[in-house]
């Protein structure tokens, strides 16, 4: 009985089953980029080597410390406060008037910001130091270092670590309820306002997210895969050693050593 009522709810709602998905994927997706480029830029600049003395020595050290401040607050507090905090503050405080699909993409940007810059720094750190020495040597600066050596290695190691954030973030989004965002756990409470079948319902909800995070792991493990390459290599130089033709001398040693 409860089957068939499923098959008859997702007749009658997939609409807003749909809208639902579609706003997490669309927050989400906008929210794991943004924040990825956050990460990446905060990574940059809290590996930057600190000068020994100087002005430029203070300055580094001050937008060390927002950073870290900005970094530690919002990987400590749950996104759902965030939420509360900045949709309802920022009206309050600072009389700016978010919609709450905006504050959303927002707050899911600068939340996975702060955690990708740990993610990114933490991929820098794992660098070799004999390669940031290399490229200082031939006179590369901190910035070329970073984006002909260094970021192409860590964009490949930190690319699971995206991923999961990207996971973590379709989930996270059903936490945006709180500020009207019509995300999928929204249209579903808007459902069963309408059916009173909780368990038929979220059923439906639950089945939809994992679809949705299962595809973006199996894709983004494809995406892996194309980037480690083919598991076996063959080099082209020794493809070229053994098709090359044996010099004349050698050819002719060969035939007298025959004789």
């Amino acid at each position: 009985m409860e089957f068939q009522f499923i098959l008859k709810t997702i007749a009658k709602y997939w609409p807003m089953f749909l809208r639902g998905a579609g706003i997490t994927l669309y927050i989400s997706i906008i929210g794991t980029v943004i924040g990825s480029v956050i990460g990446l830029i905060i990574g940059i600049i809290r590996t930057i080597p600190m000068p020994e003395k100087g002005l430029k020595r203070i300055i580094l050290k001050i937008i060390n410390g927002l950073l870290s401040a900005y970094v530690e607050v919002f990987r400590g507090t749950p996104m759902i406060v965030q939420a509360m905090v900045i949709y309802y503050g920022s009206k309050q405080a600072l009389d700016i008037d978010m919609t709450p699909l905006f504050a959303g993409i927002f707050i899911v940007s600068i939340n996975t910001g702060a955690y990708m810059a740990e993610i990114v720094r933490g991929g820098i750190i794992s660098i070799d130091r004999g390669q940031f020495e290399a490229s200082y040597a031939i006179g590369m600066s901190h910035l070329q270092t970073m984006t002909k050596v260094v970021l192409p290695q860590v964009i490949r190691n930190i690319l699971p670590a995206t991923g999961n954030e990207f996971v973590i973030n379709i989930k996270d989004t059903s936490v945006l309820n709180v500020i009207s965002v019509t995300e999928l756990f929204f249209q579903t409470k808007s459902i069963t306002g309408n059916n009173f079948k909780y368990f038929e319902t979220f059923f439906i909800t639950c089945v939809i997210y994992f679809v949705l995070t299962y595809s973006v792991t199996r894709i983004l493990r494809f995406i892996e895969k194309k980037l480690d390459g083919p598991e076996n290599y063959t080099l082209l130089d020794d493809e070229l050693e053994e098709e090359k033709p044996k010099p004349a001398v050698l050819q002719n040693q060969n035939i007298i050593g025959k004789h």
